[in-house]
């Protein structure tokens, strides 16, 4: 947060969180664009999919090199593992870090790419606002949990992980104190993020400032860093 970094975006997403705030990555687009300039909020298109070689080239217009980082985002990166791998590769030997943000639930696919990348950036998915695709809300949503443990496991490979989770005024207690517990099986120092929903979509409200600090008191009775961050990027007006 706060440091230069250079986003890549990756389409088709295979979950459906509540407040997804970029609903147009969950399916294949015909199209993608490439900014002309950094910062400067104009692009070009290219059609589907495109060559890494193509990718790179676009990332040095941008003056790839300046960026402390290289965000591979989504959608759901994992989905396209040999494209994440390749991409961190050859981003990565001109400089940035390479940042890899993940629903944390594609295990294989980490194996894969694990060894390419500097940070792995995994959300931890609650089942009371998440569903896979295809589920319908209606029904009670089946937790994530043992999947995600999993995937942690693998991601301590890289040499730094961060563990996001979106609170939102559904979210359980329960469900919370599930993440907590097999958060410090794995690795109880990992640092782990709390992040208020910003309003988006059916989600029309954060939770309350007390609720929050409930929140993150509840989750440092087993975890050693525990921090508050709010969605900077809807702050900033970035996605």
């Amino acid at each position: 947060m706060g440091v230069p970094t250079l986003f890549v975006r990756f389409g088709r997403c295979d979950l459906r969180c509540r407040w997804c705030d970029s609903r147009h990555t969950w399916k294949s687009a015909p199209e993608c664009r490439f900014e002309l300039a950094r910062g400067s909020g104009r692009f070009r298109t290219q059609q589907n999919p495109v060559e890494v070689d193509d990718a790179v080239a676009a990332a040095e217009v941008l003056e790839l090199s300046a960026h402390r980082f290289v965000s591979l985002t989504g959608g759901e990166p994992l989905l396209q593992p040999e494209a994440v791998a390749a991409l961190a590769r050859e981003l990565g030997a001109r400089g940035p870090r390479i940042h890899l943000e993940t629903h944390g639930l594609a295990v294989e696919a980490l194996e894969q790419v694990v060894d390419a990348v500097h940070v792995v950036s995994m959300d931890w998915k609650l089942a009371s606002d998440v569903r896979r695709e295809g589920e319908a809300f209606h029904a009670p949503g089946q937790p994530f949990d043992a999947e995600h443990q999993r995937f942690l496991e693998v991601a301590r490979r890289a040499p730094e992980v961060v563990v996001k989770v979106v609170v939102t005024p559904a979210s359980l207690a329960a469900e919370l104190d599930e993440m907590c517990r097999r958060i410090a099986a794995v690795d109880a120092s990992l640092p782990v993020v709390v992040q208020p929903v910003t309003p988006c979509g059916p989600v029309r409200q954060s939770p309350a400032p007390e609720h929050l600090l409930g929140i993150v008191a509840r989750l440092s009775r087993e975890l050693s860093d525990v921090r508050l961050v709010p969605q900077t990027h809807k702050s900033s007006g970035v996605l």
